[in-house]
């Protein structure tokens, strides 16, 4: 007499367990480069941030502008993580340099300097 037994085989289970090893080593890459992405444009929206808080600091103060981040009192705050540097500040234009904990690229935005890319954060 033949046994009806029902379950999976062993063959069975290590195949599934293949192909959910194939669709991990696919998707954790994928998803580590969406949290880079993320990290970068938090970066960025602090440097469109500067701006405005560059232009209220510079129409405030006698047509200078901000040379760090401290002297903008509460109308800044970068994210946490996020670290900005204010260099070159005068009554022209000025440059900025941020950089995160949780990512080794860095972000610059230069103002006043006439450069291509003048207002726009170019990362690297």
């Amino acid at each position: 007499m033949m046994s009806n037994k029902k379950g999976f085989t062993l063959i069975e289970l290590l195949i599934v367990v293949v192909i959910i090893g194939i669709l991990a080593a696919i998707a954790i890459p994928k998803f580590a480069n969406t949290k880079e992405k993320a990290y970068v444009a938090s970066m960025k929206s602090d440097l469109r941030n500067l701006i405005t808080a560059q232009e209220a600091y510079f129409s405030d103060n006698n047509s200078m502008y901000a040379a760090g981040t401290t002297n903008l009192g509460t109308n800044y705050k970068p994210s946490n993580g996020n670290t900005v540097t204010i260099s070159n500040a005068t009554g022209t234009g000025w440059n900025a340099t941020i950089s995160s904990v949780s990512t080794t690229k860095t972000c610059l935005i230069t103002l006043g300097g006439g450069s291509t890319d003048e207002g726009d954060p170019v990362c690297q």
